[in-house]
């Protein structure tokens, strides 16, 4: 036992600059609040983030062309509720056409 303990004593005496320095390697690397690991994470997050910034920029740049338009035509409220909410003028026919086919599917196996 006294062996061993001296064994392991002396490699340490001898590799202690090496073991400090591996040992600051994992901190720093994987177990650190400040880790590379984190630090790449956090840079795919960044990433994610920045990827909807610029869709929600596009979709509010298209939201404000549309409101603009509908407040100074109003061609285009009629042509939004004819489109969006099936409205009509009264001597006009609206047929919609579907082409759902899961509905179509539900319906054959309720029948059979």
């Amino acid at each position: 036992m006294n062996n061993r303990f001296g064994f392991i004593w002396r490699f340490i005496s001898r590799h202690k600059y090496l073991i400090v320095v591996i040992i600051g390697v994992l901190v720093v690397g994987f177990l650190d609040e400040n880790s590379f690991m984190k630090r790449i994470q956090y840079e795919l997050q960044i990433n994610e983030l920045e990827d909807q910034i610029s869709k929600y920029k596009t979709q509010h740049e298209a939201d404000s062309k549309k409101l603009r338009e509908l407040r100074c035509n109003p061609k285009a409220i009629e042509k939004i509720a004819r489109e969006r909410y099936f409205m009509k003028a009264d001597n006009e026919d609206i047929y919609v056409l579907d082409d759902d086919e899961q509905q179509t599917d539900k319906n054959d196996e309720t029948t059979e």
